[in-house]
């Protein structure tokens, strides 16, 4: 029968993850499932599955009456770290040794991902098996080829030329490729241009099934996929989707009220609490140590808790954004710094702009907290640890933190046309209108990297533009966003533009 389950959090005496999920939806066609079989094969692997774990694999595959999958679409929303990656692993073993299923796709948003999936299910199989050579293994009579080579990376039965491949949809790998089996992992980052690009080319398959797997999306204007998902199971689901959500009830918006340091919360969130992986003592830690911004990233991250869902409307396209997000992005050389207070003056944000070896730029976070005080004792520690080409800022910043800059040597150039490293560079209204297009456009262009940090995501997701005269400059879309990250990640990359050609050293301009 059709159920859609809503479970209070649990406040066991002895801290372990909840049964079952805060929401779960079932469709009303099973009759039996294929679930076991995953499970026998893990545990042949010496990766057995946790009682959650267990019971999410048997919902994923379940069957219908005429032996079709009951869950054409899957989804399994949980907090990072507590398994769901195994629920995949599983699901892709059954379809290949036990469901004759022609090609199993594994995809990820970053490759690095995809390739992690990709080891673990190595492991898997030469555990399940004997390894012959480096890149064959018998498993009880089965030749499976393993295919290390870079990009191309997955597993082939010699017999029936079954295969699973591992793809990163943000260097466009999946597109084209439609599976039997389609584990959309990092589902947060899928996007519906890439879900519409998938569904059609599935009508050719008779007993095709997604899996989404993700943690919650990181802003209310991305995962918009997810967020459709989450529509269909709370407003009762339909008879193709399986769904769990093990995340705790309410928005992030509305963390300030709640006790994230509640047990049952904790447990609710995680079901691998207490079983070994996931344990009380690393989320105490945890809980201590993700305290920035009230506490955001320990409530989405930790606690599985949704983002408020945002109309469209910001200035930044959060797609083409997320695609930008590279965790491994590093710079060479130079570097220029950004620094940018919020309205209200409760946090500011030091950004940094450089360029990497392939020329792309290079943008991260450097610090972000609350309050103002720290900024400047701040920025002469990295003067002298980065030495940068420049120090941007806005007027306004500039403004009130000139006294204490010029205290500690941050000041401006004598000779605007020859500024020194390190100096500051302040923008005008119409420098900061050109700055802020600069990186409209350099976002469109993918000519620069991040690093995908919480804060400057949230301030992308919350930025707009206003006109300001014949300017225009970055606003918040609502009164809760601080956008100072954006902000800074501006004035940063204006400044190391600008100056990269200029700085005087004792030989001169740098004139390249």
């Amino acid at each position: 029968m059709a159920s859609l389950l809503l479970s209070p959090p649990s406040t066991p005496s002895l801290l372990r993850g909840a049964a079952a999920p805060r929401v779960e939806w079932r469709p009303p066609t099973i009759v039996g499932s294929y679930g076991g079989l995953a499970a026998d094969l893990m545990a042949a692997a010496g990766k057995p599955y946790e009682p959650w774990q267990r019971d999410g694999v048997d919902l994923m595959m379940s069957t219908r009456p005429d032996g079709k999958w009951a869950c054409y679409e899957y989804a399994e929303w949980v907090a990072r770290q507590n398994g769901k990656g195994g629920l995949g692993e599983g699901r892709a073993l059954a379809g290949f040794f036990g469901r004759g299923e022609e090609l199993i796709i594994w995809s990820a948003h970053e490759y690095k991902t995809a390739l992690e999936a990709f080891r673990k299910i190595r492991r898997l199989i030469r555990a399940l098996g004997a390894p012959l050579t480096e890149t064959l293994v018998d498993v009880d009579g089965v030749m499976v080829k393993i295919s290390n080579t870079n990009g191309e990376e997955g597993f082939e039965r010699l017999d029936t030329e079954q295969r699973i491949k591992f793809v990163a949809r943000s260097k466009g790998s999946g597109r084209g490729f439609s599976g039997d089996c389609n584990i959309i992992d990092e589902a947060f980052a899928y996007t519906p241009e890439q879900q519409d690009a998938l569904m059609p080319t599935l009508i050719a398959r008779p007993n095709a099934q997604i899996i989404y797997l993700s943690s919650p999306p990181l802003t209310g204007d991305t995962g918009e996929v997810m967020f459709e998902l989450k529509a269909r199971a709370e407003a009762g689901g339909d008879d193709s989707l399986g769904y769990r959500d093990w995340g705790i009830a309410g928005h992030l918006d509305d963390r300030a009220a709640m006790n994230l340091d509640d047990r049952g919360l904790w447990a609710q969130a995680n079901p691998a609490l207490g079983y070994g992986r996931v344990t009380e003592e690393t989320i105490g830690k945890l809980r201590r140590s993700m305290t920035s911004n009230q506490a955001l990233g320990f409530a989405r991250e930790v606690l599985g808790l949704w983002p408020k869902r945002v109309a469209g409307g910001g200035a930044i396209d959060m797609a083409r954004w997320v695609d930008l997000a590279d965790s491994m992005s590093k710079r060479r050389g130079d570097v220029a710094l950004g620094v940018d207070i919020s309205p209200a003056r409760d946090y500011a944000s030091i950004a940094l702009y450089g360029v990497r070896d392939d020329e792309l730029g290079h943008v991260q976070l450097v610090d972000y907290r609350a309050d103002t005080g720290w900024i400047v004792a701040r920025l002469v520690e990295l003067k002298a640890a980065l030495d940068p080409l420049a120090v941007g800022m806005g007027r306004g910043t500039y403004a009130s933190l000139k006294t204490d800059l010029d205290k500690v040597g941050l000041t401006v150039p004598e000779d605007p046309a020859k500024p020194k490293r390190g100096e500051l560079a302040v923008t005008t209204a119409v420098d900061m209108a050109a700055a802020c297009g600069h990186v409209l456009d350099a976002v469109k262009q993918g000519t620069f990297r991040h690093l995908g940090q919480t804060q400057l995501d949230e301030a992308v997701a919350g930025a707009r533009t206003k006109q300001t005269a014949d300017a225009i400059a970055w606003a918040r879309k609502d009164g809760a966003t601080d956008i100072a990250p954006l902000v800074a990640l501006t004035v940063a990359r204006w400044a190391y533009t600008t100056r990269v050609d200029l700085i005087v050293t004792d030989d001169g301009p740098n004139l390249w």
